[in-house]
This record gives structure tokens, C-alpha cells and sequence, in this order.
């Protein structure tokens, strides 16, 4: 511990921002992350980084990578709160695991699948999870797709719906497929699934226990862009209008991806719920972490309230640190 008789805090790193399309999403994430954290039990140490990958520390003065990994190792716990590429994609837990840290959230395995979403629909298809038919698109064999019927296109590993794009007419096929490759160079391109927008968060706990919150149903007008998500203009009601053999099956379905992926602490993971049963959309091991956002309303719902959420999330590092993952760090 980095704790001493003079401030027996615990030592917080929060860190936000990122390489990524997902900058100001994190950043805002993260100052909500720190302002929430209780001051008399955490001595927070804000470092971010900026578009261009370059770390500064809390009074915006650059500082590196070899700066930053100073910082960091005079912190007790990270609290990384990076979405998207180069952040919730494994790297920073990686770079967690080589420096001996003990950090908040999912490994560097699972950050890596859940944020590939090709390979996350092969898992969930393993485990019997839907997902929606679709296809892997490259550079080389994007000229041989043929559009025949209304899809979704994504880019591959990207978040806060950045790059996505409903085409419902051949027409409009070429300027989505752009705009997905200019954030990827693999693109998903998946049939459009005709259900409610239902997520789930999830939060596993160090002795292997899961903890699953009310569901939460997203009401839009078509496709929930970053518009809708971002500018207030999204209705979340939580908790979802469910019969109870749909909420377990929502909640079975959501468990086994969480599992099969390998994920720690908290996980938001969206479906389509059909007729037929829930579709995967996707799994965010970083979601949005503003009080106002999806998971932790969720969690909210369930009688956990924001700064109890950050506090559990915490101690859980803590202790799982203590139990092989990460190390308590020197001065």
C-alpha cells in the first residue's frame, strides 16, 4: 500500500480520455468517476490521455508514458475509465498487469474479445447466445459485397456508435461502408434485427459471485445513435417491462457471454429481444460511467447508488489483487 500515517487514504488512479474516437465520452466518464469517489476514504490522481496518446497528470502538465507509469506505481489501485480503442480494448490492463497494479474492471483477454465484435459474436455463438446473421468486410473484399436487403454497418472494434450506419438503400451502402473503414479496417456488416433494445449489466464480484441489475429498455424512434445516447434525447426505463421467463432468459443469455468472455467487475451487455428470444449487439467492459449513464442507473435501480458502485469496485480490485491478479506497489 501506498498509504501512509500522514493520509491513510487509499490511493486512486482514475485515468480518462484516450486515443479514440471515444475521447470526450471518457473524459467526461472519468471527471465524474473522480468527483463521485469519496474524498475521506481516496486520494484521487487524475492523469489523461490526450487524442494523440500523450499522458498528462492532473494539472494537464504532459508527462509521458514513463511519467505516467511513475505516477501510477505511487497509487494503490487504477481505476481506468478509457472507452473504446487502446483503453477498454485491454491495453491499459495490460499495461496494469507489467507494472504490477492492481486495477478496476476486465482482464486483458476479455477487454480484447468484447471489444472485437466479430470475435465477440463467435463466442456468443459457442455458448449458444444469437447474434445477428452477418459478415466480416476487409479493405480487399469490401467491392464483393452486394447489398440486398437493409443492414447495420459497424466498424469492428469502435464504441459510442461512432461509424454505425442503418442503409436501407443500396444507395446509401458505399458512404456508410466509408465511414465504418475510416474508424477500422475491418468492418461488421449484420442484418437488421427487429426487436426491443434491452441491456443488462452485470457485476462480478472477486469470490466468483454475479450480480445482475434490473434490465434496462432503450425507447428510440430507429437506430440509437450517439446523438440519442449523448443528447439527452434517449428514454431509459428500468426496469424493462419483462414476463419473467424473458428477464431469465435475457439474464441467462447476458451471463454466459460475461463468462465465456472472461470479464471482471462491471459489463454492460446489449441485446435485440425478439420473438425468437434476445440477440447480442454487443458487450461494453468499459461502459459510459457518468451517474447518468446506462449501467450505473442500472445499478442505481438496484439499490446500489453511484459512489457505493465506485467504492465496491474499488475494494473488489483490491482484493482480487490480493488473491494473484496485479500486486500492491512500493512507494
Amino acid at each position: 500500500m501506498t498509504t501512509s500515517a500522514r493520509d491513510p487514504r487509499t490511493r486512486v488512479a482514475v485515468i480518462g480520455g484516450g486515443a479514440s474516437c471515444e475521447h470526450e465520452v471518457s473524459l467526461a466518464s472519468a471527471a465524474a468517476v473522480a468527483a463521485a469517489l469519496d474524498p475521506e476514504r481516496y486520494d484521487v490522481v487524475r492523469l489523461t490521455i490526450d487524442p494523440h496518446g500523450t499522458w498528462f497528470d492532473g494539472g494537464d502538465r504532459p508527462v509521458g508514458l514513463t511519467g505516467a507509469v511513475c505516477l501510477l506505481r505511487r497509487c494503490d489501485v487504477v481505476l481506468p475509465v478509457v472507452h473504446g480503442p487502446h483503453g477498454e480494448d485491454g491495453t491499459l490492463a495490460a499495461l496494469c498487469e507489467l507494472a504490477g497494479l492492481p486495477y478496476v474492471g476486465s482482464g486483458v483477454g476479455a477487454g480484447a474479445l468484447a471489444m472485437d465484435k466479430w470475435a465477440t459474436k463467435l463466442v456468443a455463438e459457442a455458448v449458444g447466445v444469437s447474434t445477428a446473421p452477418g459478415v466480416l468486410l476487409t479493405t480487399r473484399d469490401r467491392a464483393a459485397y452486394r447489398w440486398s436487403r437493409p443492414i447495420v454497418v459497424k466498424p469492428v472494434a469502435s464504441g459510442s456508435s461512432h461509424g454505425v450506419a442503418l442503409v436501407a438503400d443500396a444507395a446509401d451502402l458505399d458512404a456508410a461502408l466509408d465511414a465504418a473503414f475510416a474508424l477500422d479496417s475491418r468492418v461488421l456488416v449484420e442484418d437488421v434485427v427487429v426487436g426491443r433494445e434491452i441491456d443488462v449489466a452485470i457485476l462480478g464480484r472477486p469470490d466468483g459471485s454475479r450480480f445482475v441489475a434490473p434490465a434496462l429498455e432503450i425507447v428510440t424512434d430507429g437506430l440509437f445513435d450517439y446523438d440519442d445516447k449523448y443528447g439527452g434525447q434517449a428514454d431509459f426505463r428500468i426496469p424493462a417491462d419483462l414476463h419473467e421467463p424473458d428477464r431469465k432468459a435475457l439474464d441467462d443469455a447476458a451471463l454466459a457471454v460475461y463468462d465465456a468472455l472472461g470479464c471482471d467487475g462491471v459489463a454492460r451487455v446489449d441485446f435485440f429481444v425478439t420473438d425468437d428470444g434476445p440477440v447480442l449487439n454487443e458487450v461494453n467492459t468499459m461502459p459510459g460511467f457518468t451517474e447518468h449513464s446506462q449501467a450505473p442507473k442500472m445499478f442505481a435501480a438496484a439499490g446500489l447508488p453511484y459512489a457505493a458502485l465506485l467504492d465496491l469496485l474499488v475494494r473488489d480490485a483490491l482484493e482480487a489483487a490480493g488473491g494473484g491478479r496485479g500486486s500492491m506497489t512500493g512507494p
